[in-house]
């Protein structure tokens, strides 16, 4: 039985190859809707019944999620698959006649580590969140979002920054989720709090106790 209490982890349910999953940490709050292939990724070719009838006419955009990635109940994520509508012709209505010289791809949709989606944000083709980026609940994403920034509305822009600069340089750096397994454990009480001094002392220390 679903319950808000419950989440799907990314790398257990996904099936499509275009979809790249990270890790083992990153989750979709699923409790009122479909799966995350069901509802939140939309128009992406390598389905079971794109790939059992359509042969691609263009390169697939590929969906990359980072570990650690939280993505809220129906969120949407809008792949290149339908980008057929011609702003440039007088018609934006895709004819199948002119479906392949219509498509403009957007390039590749990439959500790095630790990143939070709100609930029902919908992120627009190509675009990169970046790490540690919160999209605020019903926003619009049209644009790459700065690491560790709060960007909201429609199209979403930056609120504020979650630290200072010259912490988030900092925490770059460190390359938080690109640590092995024991290492993250070992520092998580540290990384789930905000002494950038300690965080680093303790990084460091591990490093030379090993």
């Amino acid at each position: 039985m679903k319950h808000w209490s419950k989440v799907e982890y990314l790398h257990e349910t996904v099936k499509n190859p275009n979809i790249h999953i990270k890790g083992t940490r990153s989750y979709y709050s699923d409790a009122w809707t479909g799966s995350f292939e069901e509802s939140v990724v939309r128009y992406l070719y390598g389905d079971e019944f794109s790939s059992q009838n359509w042969d691609p006419q263009w390169e697939i955009d590929q969906l990359y999620i980072g570990n650690f990635v939280c993505i809220a109940a129906e969120a949407v994520i809008l792949m290149g698959g339908n980008h057929t509508h011609r702003l440039d012709w007088f018609s934006c209505y895709p004819f199948l006649e002119t479906l392949v010289a219509s498509y403009e791809g957007k390039g590749d949709t990439v959500i790095d580590d630790g990143a939070w989606i709100g609930m029902r944000a919908m992120i627009m083709p190509g675009v990169r969140i970046r790490e540690g980026a919160v999209i605020a609940a019903n926003s619009v994403v049209a644009n790459d979002v700065p690491p560790y920034s709060i960007v909201g509305g429609n199209p979403a822009k930056l609120i504020q920054y979650r630290f200072e600069p010259e912490i988030i340089e900092r925490l770059l750096k460190l390359k938080l989720y690109e640590m092995s397994e024991d290492k993250f454990s070992a520092l998580q009480h540290l990384i789930t709090a905000s002494d950038v001094e300690a965080l680093e002392s303790a990084y460091h220390a591990y490093d030379q106790e090993r």
